[in-house]
């Protein structure tokens, strides 16, 4: 086999990279889109050739105009089973800190792409996000805790953070 070959039959893996912000309540960030009727935390796709991190800085810039220095360290790696009719994933969430009102003033909501912004606890979510990223966004607050990076299976910690 080539070494062209082989790179074509390595398996390919979607990944996704988000940031979870927090209010001086804990409260996690929570991001309204327009376009699916669950909420997200501030992030999305890692397009070819872009790291998670980038990712991560990128998608805080279009959807809520928030610099990329704001993507702080990693909390959580998380592998996502197929589901949905959608493939095998990775999925980041770095840390984006603490966010004071003076920080939400600065918040410029993407045109078209999120409808709103809201501080809530995970148990608070749960109604309005996917199950996976509950059990993901429960695991990254822990890391902050422990000052510790979680690794995830499908939403679930599998290690003690």
């Amino acid at each position: 086999m080539s070494p062209a070959e082989y790179v074509a039959s390595l398996p390919r893996k979607r990944m996704a990279a988000g940031v979870v912000f927090r209010d001086r309540d804990g409260r996690v960030l929570w991001v309204e889109p327009t376009y699916k009727p669950n909420w997200e935390v501030p992030g999305g796709v890692v397009e070819a050739g872009e790291s998670p991190w980038e990712a991560a800085g990128r998608e805080l810039m279009e959807e809520l105009g928030l610099l990329a220095g704001r993507v702080g360290r990693l909390l959580v790696v998380d592998h996502v089973h197929p589901h949905d009719d959608r493939p095998e994933g990775m999925a980041f969430l770095f840390d984006g800190g603490v966010l004071v009102q003076a920080d939400m003033e600065g918040v410029n909501l993407a045109d078209g792409e999120i409808r709103s912004v809201r501080f809530m606890t995970v148990d608070e979510a749960r109604s309005r996000v996917k199950p996976v990223l509950a059990g993901r966004v429960a695991a990254a607050l822990d890391a902050v805790r422990m000052g510790s990076t979680a690794l995830c299976e499908h939403g679930v910690q599998i290690n003690g953070a």
